[in-house]
């Protein structure tokens, strides 16, 4: 306390203070949330390339913490022939995740740093016209 100080003049640097850690808090959090930036929310679809090679296509919505979060996740399939003929032509399907044997629910939540980038997908590109394919099958 400095000379003559009174104890009314301590709580305005006081609070001061407080307000100032306040301000460098929020500057931070922001920053780490927002330094690694995912799409907002949207119903175009997405193709998500992971550090594995795996490609998942589905909507990519804002995350929180370290991981991202996929929902109506399609992945494509190749299967080849045990015996081929002459000139083998993988048969490459578009598989709804959900049906494998683990049982695994539409919703995959991805560590930010196993995603090498994603991209929008077009409307009349061969995926998404495949996973409308999909959906009006179900329906």
């Amino acid at each position: 306390m400095l000379e003559g100080e009174t104890i009314a003049a301590k709580k305005p640097r006081k609070m001061l203070t407080w307000v100032i850690l306040l301000i460098v808090l929020v500057a931070f959090v922001f920053g780490v949330f927002y330094t690694w930036k995912l799409p907002p929310f949207t119903k175009k679809w997405q193709a998500v390339f992971l550090t594995n090679g795996q490609v998942y296509f589905g909507h990519l919505n804002p995350y929180f913490g370290s991981y991202a979060k996929l929902t109506n996740i399609y992945y494509l399939q190749v299967t080849q022939q045990l015996q081929p003929p002459d000139q083998p032509v993988p048969d490459i399907r578009l598989v709804k995740l959900g049906g494998e044997l683990h049982g695994p629910e539409d919703v995959m939540y991805i560590m930010r740093d196993q995603i090498l980038f994603w991209e929008y997908l077009r409307d009349d590109s061969r995926v998404v016209q495949g996973i409308t394919q999909l959906l009006s099958q179900q329906r």
